[in-house]
């Protein structure tokens, strides 16, 4: 496969995976590229899966971005992101590449946040209240938990709450209780690992008493 087209495939796989402004500049760039510019660079798989997640704002699984590189095995993605953030380490570099919610996503280090805050302005409809993030942080660890779980522990009224946090992605339906009455079950989303950068529901912090 040329150069070109393989760029072509690259920017198509990102579109498909990220749906990002950042994989039509992409494509653009695969079909006009700057020969002067691209002239003397060599594109290795490291450069490869360090384009994609950049370019990418959500974790990528190891297997997308083997079929992005076109390799063989999602083992070989493993080992260039073992030797990418080996790379960022000997140079002291801002960024690391973390696993998060199954997937992989190029992060900044959090010595990094008091300058980042300065560029990014949270919105204030997106922050969470306390009353929220009690009630997601009792989802997440009893999950699946029915509404009634959640209220007893908490000691207050959650239906409202709830639906925000469902309405905001963070919590889905998982099924019903084989209790009486089958009371729908709460859980967490693949969207709540990614906003608190966590692999799997197994990486929540341990909270001694409260898992109990």
């Amino acid at each position: 496969m040329s150069n070109s087209s393989f760029e072509n495939k690259q920017a198509t796989e990102l579109q498909d995976n990220c749906g990002l402004e950042q994989a039509e500049n992409a494509q653009n760039e695969a079909e006009n590229p700057g020969s002067d510019e691209n002239a003397f660079i060599e594109t290795t798989l490291e450069s490869v899966v360090e384009a994609a997640l950049f370019a990418c704002d959500e974790p990528i699984t190891a297997a997308k971005l083997a079929n992005i590189a076109e390799v063989n095995s999602p083992k070989d993605i493993d080992e260039a992101v073992e030797k990418l953030n080996s790379a960022y380490q000997e140079r002291n570099s801002a960024f690391k590449i973390e696993k998060i919610a199954g997937g992989y996503q190029m992060l900044t280090h959090s010595v990094y946040n008091a300058w980042l805050k300065k560029l990014i302005s949270e919105k204030k409809e997106s922050k969470l209240s306390q009353a929220a993030l009690e009630t997601l942080s009792v989802i997440a660890y009893k999950q699946p938990v029915i509404r009634a779980d959640v209220e007893s522990i908490r000691g207050v009224s959650s239906g409202e709450i709830i639906r925000g946090l469902m309405n905001k992605g963070l919590v889905k339906m998982a099924g019903r209780a084989e209790i009486l009455g089958r009371p729908v079950l709460y859980g967490t989303t693949k969207k709540f690992l990614e906003l608190f950068g966590l692999d799997s529901i197994k990486d929540l912090p341990d909270v001694g008493e409260f898992k109990k």
